[in-house]
């Protein structure tokens, strides 16, 4: 198996049926990928507003994180934190520049970031007698045990009982839950642990009096205040995190999927105040921020510097909303287009399943959040023209729906 020439698809999904655990349901299967298009292995072409759930976000193959991968591997791939990197001072000191003034943490994804906080949340408040942590319902924060604690969705919780204590899931962009929490607690609260715009719970942003507000109640109550920004981060919204659309710095935040473009990277930030709670042993990462990993995160963000994308975003997220409100207009079953530059949601008045499937086979990759809502995610990079050909095929896909008896109340 040198090249795709010599490639054998039937004998690679044997092999993914009899040798890969099954916890995905893959049904197609990828081989190339260039800017915002992808190929199958049988050179069929799909526009992807996937961007592998926000993480590609400069689109696939991109030539200036292309070179800095190679140009890495040839001198230096990894050394332990045991010793100091070139390259990993150098990111640490571009997130700040581009979040808030702090200190950073690395590691490989974003459940291992959000776990970083969460320790860090708990050892910080070992000496007062706080451990608990509020988060809310609908949220996602990861697949280890204690993410998956304090994600706010009991479907991913079942089966792996009992839960890890110490995590209570409220209503989101609701005040009242948060201090009744609070409250409840008797002076355990540690941390209040958040996405300020959900992903996966079907992209619903917060409200900015809420997170003001909650800003407030951590700062009243000595609690720390944990944003998730895995999904969020990174340019999605139009800046380079959502908290920067509300004014309200966190504590400490976590980030990962397109800070590496694709290159497996996590990382969390926290406020200088925080600096000396989490020393030599109290934790660590044997691949967290490598050379190879950094350089390729460094030339993430000079990237999005150089090519202007935060301003792509916020031109084409206008763009975006145009084409799909106007498609909304057209159907009645299209219930709400919702969100913040390219992370969009696309709220339907059943399940959305049925909708991603059939796109795929019209040359669109789109996938859902929750159950009704599908994710609009094109690369941060994506052009006019590429938006109008995505929002075509959701065109072509609801009214083949329609046709189909799917959508019984179709045309507004």
């Amino acid at each position: 198996m040198q090249n795709d020439n010599t490639l054998n698809y039937d004998t690679i999904l044997s092999f993914q049926n009899e040798y890969v655990l099954p916890t995905y349901a893959p049904a197609l299967m990828l081989i190339k990928g260039k800017g915002t298009y992808v190929w199958d292995n049988n050179n069929n072409k799909y526009i992807d507003f996937t961007c592998g759930i926000s993480v590609c976000n400069l689109g696939h193959c991109h030539p200036a994180i292309n070179s800095a991968i190679k140009k890495q591997c040839e001198q230096l791939v990894h050394v332990s934190n045991l010793f100091i990197n070139t390259q990993q001072p150098l990111l640490a000191k571009k997130i700040c520049d581009i979040s808030f003034e702090g200190k950073v943490f690395f590691c490989n994804s974003g459940a291992e970031a959000n776990e970083g906080m969460i320790k860090l949340a708990r050892k910080w408040g070992n000496p007062k007698g706080k451990y608990e942590i509020i988060t809310m319902l609908d949220s996602f924060h990861g697949r280890t045990l204690a993410t998956l604690a304090a994600t706010g969705r009991a479907k991913y919780r079942e089966g792996f009982e009992p839960e890890l204590d110490g995590f209570k899931h409220i209503p989101f962009n609701r005040i009242e839950a948060v201090e009744t929490a609070i409250k409840d607690s008797k002076g355990r609260t540690a941390a209040i642990l958040l996405e300020p715009i959900q992903g996966e719970g079907g992209i619903i942003p917060g409200q900015i009096e809420y997170l003001l507000k909650l800003r407030q109640l951590c700062d009243e109550n000595e609690i720390l205040l944990l944003f998730d920004e895995v999904q969020s981060g990174m340019g999605r919204t139009g800046k380079f995190f959502a908290f920067q659309h509300y004014g309200v710095i966190p504590d400490v935040m976590s980030m990962a999927k397109a800070l590496g473009n694709g290159y497996p990277i996590g990382a969390f930030i926290a406020q200088k105040k925080l600096d000396k709670v989490l020393l030599p042993g109290t934790h660590a990462s044997t691949f967290g921020g490598t050379p190879l990993a950094c350089s390729v995160a460094i030339s993430v963000i000079d990237t999005y510097k150089k090519e202007n994308i935060l301003n792509n975003v916020q031109v084409m997220g206008n763009k975006s909303l145009q084409l799909l409100k106007k498609l909304s207009a057209k159907y009645r079953f299209i219930k709400e287009i919702r969100g913040t530059g390219l992370m969009l949601g696309i709220v339907l008045d059943r399940e959305a399943a049925a909708v991603s499937k059939l796109a795929q086979i019209n040359g669109l990759l789109i996938i859902t959040a929750g159950s009704n809502v599908l994710r609009f995610y094109p690369p941060l990079n994506v052009n006019e023209n590429e938006l109008v050909e995505a929002v075509n095929i959701l065109d072509k896909t609801f009214s083949m729906l329609c046709e189909s008896g799917y959508f019984s109340e179709c045309s507004s």
